[in-house]
Order: C-alpha cells, then sequence, then structure tokens
C-alpha cells in the first residue's frame, strides 16, 4: 500500500489493474449481455403489447363518456403504439439485468467500503425509479386526467389519440421515475464531498422552490400534477439528507480503523 499525507496507507481495489484491451473487452461484452436481455425482455413482451396498451389507457378511457373510445389519428398508429410500448416496457424490465451488468464491470475497482455503499445505492435506484413509475399511474394518472376531462368546454368531444396518449404518460413515467433518484443524487453529492448535510438543510427554501419549478417544466400545465410531483421531490430530498449523514458516517468509520502504518 502506499502512504496518504497523513501516514495512513491508502485502500487498494481488490483486484489488481487490467490492461485497456482487456477492460474494453468485458465492456462489449457487458453491453451485449444489456442488449440481450432487452431483446429477450421485448420477445416475451410484445404478444401482449395490445393488451398492456389497453391497460396502460385505463385511466383514461375509464373517464371518457359511454361510447367514446381513443382513436388513431395515423395509419401506422395502431402497430406501432403498442411496439414502442413494448420495447419501453422491455427496457424497463431489463433494468436490473442492465444495472448488475454495471456493477459488475465497476465492482473490481472499487474499495471494499465503497461495494457496501454501491451496490445498496444501485438496487435503491431500481426500486425508487419503479415506485416513481407506479406512482405516476396509480396517483397522478387519475387526478390529472379527470381534471382535463371535467374543465372542457361543453359541445367538445374527446377523443385521445393513442400515440400522443402514449407519448404523454411515457413523458410522465421518466419524469417522476427520475424525480424519485432524488435520494440517491443527494447521497452521491454528500459522499463525494461536493457538499454537506447541513448545507442542504441550510438551502432548503431554495429547493423547495426548485421542486415546484421543475414540476412545471415537467408536467403538465395544471396546479394537480405540479404538486404531485414538486411534494414528494421534497420529501426525498429530506430523506436524501437523512441517509446521507448515515452514509458517510458508514465510509468515515471504515477510513478511521484502518492502520496507520507506522
Amino acid at each position: 500500500m502506499t502512504a496518504r499525507p497523513d501516514g495512513n496507507p491508502t485502500p487498494t481495489p481488490d483486484q489488481p489493474d487490467m490492461p485497456l484491451i482487456e477492460h474494453l473487452l468485458e465492456l462489449r461484452n457487458r453491453l451485449l449481455k444489456m442488449v440481450l436481455a432487452v431483446i429477450i425482455c421485448f420477445a416475451a413482451i410484445y404478444p401482449f403489447a395490445n393488451e398492456l396498451y389497453l391497460w396502460l389507457s385505463e385511466p383514461i378511457r375509464s373517464l371518457l363518456p359511454v361510447g367514446q373510445t381513443m382513436i388513431a389519428t395515423d395509419v401506422t398508429s395502431p402497430f406501432f403504439a403498442p411496439l414502442k410500448l413494448a420495447l419501453v416496457l422491455a427496457v424497463f424490465a431489463a433494468i436490473p439485468i442492465i444495472l448488475y451488468q454495471l456493477w459488475s464491470f465497476i465492482a473490481p475497482g472499487l474499495y471494499a467500503h465503497e461495494k457496501q455503499l454501491a451496490f445498496p445505492l444501485l438496487f435503491t435506484s431500481v426500486v425508487l425509479f419503479y415506485l416513481g413509475a407506479a406512482f405516476a399511474y396509480y396517483v397522478v394518472f387519475p387526478l390529472v386526467f379527470g381534471f382535463f376531462t371535467a374543465i372542457g368546454p361543453e359541445g367538445i368531444v374527446e377523443l385521445p389519440d393513442i400515440t400522443s396518449y402514449l407519448n404523454f404518460v411515457l413523458k410522465m413515467f421518466f419524469a417522476f421515475g427520475v424525480a424519485f433518484e432524488i435520494p440517491i443524487a443527494t447521497i452521491l453529492l454528500i459522499l463525494t464531498g461536493a457538499t454537506t448535510p447541513d448545507d442542504l438543510a441550510e438551502k432548503r427554501p431554495y429547493i423547495v422552490v426548485g421542486c415546484f419549478i421543475i414540476g412545471m417544466l415537467l408536467t403538465p400545465p395544471d396546479i394537480i400534477s405540479q404538486t404531485l410531483l414538486a411534494v414528494p421531490m421534497w420529501i426525498l430530498f429530506e430523506l436524501g439528507i437523512l441517509f446521507g449523514r448515515l452514509a458517510r458516517r458508514e465510509v468515515a468509520e471504515p477510513e478511521a480503523d484502518e492502520p496507520s502504518g507506522e
């Protein structure tokens, strides 16, 4: 081990350095496995693409007047809309495998105490992304679509286009999935030393305003969906500060227990 300026030995990764070519070959193999996982998931999902689209469109179809339904304004929409949905769902379903391949690639270069935190962070990020998408579907969509269908002027018949609806809900899934990653981003900022929990706590008023601005930019122009995104972001930010303090203690303890080398 090499020595730090303070005299303590610098920890080394669990495995020795690999040549650049071996790194590139391993990266290629990992990427191929990721693509293969997406293809397999797509092959399993596509036969049910139409049924999945019906399930996805249920929040708005249930609010349409009796006898009204969704429409396709493009000749190819009945084919490409379910196809696009199946492909996106295949990527969503393969996210655990994708992250596992990324973890397997970077894990050998991590220190032992970094491994103890990195894998839980990866696992939690997947769970949070899925929770964000589920929150959008089960909580946000019924309220947002109920609001939109209720405020329309009389005499206007609502006939949602299947492609426009799919683009809208995928955008919402992505927005809420990413927003639910705030605790992970907060913990990483704290662990890398970019900021501290106390500094983040002092900037809380600005963070709250920023959450509502992001909610305004990522959601439709109504106060309901903006609030439904901003408030969870604020709560998740507070959780990120809390777990960031705990994670920083976990990192500091192994460093304090290292031998001085003298």
